[in-house]
């Protein structure tokens, strides 16, 4: 075969490949024209660059645009928040790298991946510790427990200010879950984090980490059967579409903790990191409120579309609950430990919290 007939050929496979998998390939890119700035940040001074995974009509990601406008406003315009939600920059663990690295600056990241940076973060994913609204209140107010929770990162490099919710976890699923007996036979979706892959499999149920952006193809094709995730989620990013039938657990609460790149915020001036703290403090107080509110409002309008709701017995519920304390002890020392930079040096932290929330093993 000559050379001028391979090369032929090969542009011809490669032509032919282009035109099968191009259009699957080529994904519509989402719009944010809908939450666009009304003011041009050409002439910021600072630029911070911060990432979400989810949809920002949830209340907890729209926080980030809320943050970006009341920022731009208190410091005159010197600092512009470019806002990055939908993955536009990928996925939860390739991105807190990114952020680690200063490639971009800030990120809404949810509790659940957080941990892969912040070990200690992983406590409120600890089942039946801070799942529920009210507690998640109690907890934010509890000063140096939650100030401690926040230095999570900071070892890493990278700062937490704050919190916003995503409401309280269940499952998703495309048949309906009454009993353990019915998840048992299902594969889960779970984020890509030891804490739940752990409780998982103490349950004994078939937990698949994934990385979210994957989660709506996988769940189409019968890759998954279920997620792990809360019913606000669900309903706005569409995964009911797919899986109409939800359970409550409600064994923990959906947090985007709101952190940043230390090196990148240590060169603003003195007065813009108080302003920017401050800012993001009281935006995400705010959003809190709003989210309790959400959480119902989304549950009536999926029951309202066809999606059945169901709930565990008392008595399976607490068979999770007791089952679930062994992500409590395997993960103490992980949460327990205390770094060079922390204020706050206690000697077991997870019992000083299990203690404050009225948690019994």
């Amino acid at each position: 075969m000559t050379l001028k007939r391979l090369l032929i050929i090969i542009l011809v496979c490669m032509v032919s490949f282009g035109l099968l998998v191009g259009p699957a390939m080529a994904k519509k890119k989402p719009s944010l024209d809908a939450w666009k700035a009304k003011f041009d940040p050409s002439t910021a001074k600072y630029k911070c660059i911060v990432s979400n995974v989810s949809h920002p009509v949830i209340k907890g990601v729209y926080a980030g645009f809320a943050i970006r406008d009341e920022l731009w406003k208190r410091t005159n315009g010197q600092i512009y928040i470019d806002y990055k939600p939908f993955s536009m920059l990928g996925g939860e663990v390739e991105v807190l790298n990114q952020l680690q690295m200063g490639a971009i600056q800030g990120m809404g990241v949810s509790s659940v991946a957080a941990t892969n940076l912040g070990p200690r973060f992983g406590l409120i994913n600890l089942p039946f510790l801070v799942n529920s609204f009210d507690k998640l209140d109690k907890f934010v107010a509890s000063g140096e427990l939650f100030n401690h929770y926040m230095m999570a990162m900071d070892h890493q490099g990278i700062i937490g200010i704050d919190i916003t919710g995503y409401g309280n976890y269940g499952w998703a699923t495309t048949s309906p879950v009454r009993s353990i007996a019915d998840a048992k036979k299902l594969k889960f979706r779970t984020a890509e984090a030891a804490v739940n892959q752990l409780l998982y499999k103490e349950w004994g149920f078939n937990p698949v980490a994934m990385p979210w952006p994957d989660v709506p193809v996988a769940l189409k094709q019968g890759v998954i059967d279920g997620l792990d995730h809360t019913p606000m989620v669900c309903n706005i990013t569409k995964k009911f579409e797919v899986a109409k039938y939800y359970t409550y657990l409600d064994y923990a609460q959906g947090l985007f903790i709101w952190v940043f790149n230390k090196a990148w915020f240590n060169k603003l001036p003195a007065d813009l990191q108080k302003t920017f703290k401050e800012t993001v403090h009281d935006v995400c107080a705010k959003i809190r409120v709003e989210s309790k509110l959400q959480e119902y409002v989304q549950i009536a309008k999926a029951s309202k579309k066809g999606i059945q709701f169901y709930k565990l017995s008392d008595k399976e519920m607490e068979i999770l609950r007791k089952k679930g304390n062994v992500a409590h002890v395997k993960y103490a020392s992980e949460i327990n430990k205390v770094y060079p930079g922390d204020k706050y040096k206690p000697a077991n932290f997870l019992k000083e919290v299990q203690d404050y929330m009225g948690y019994k093993p």
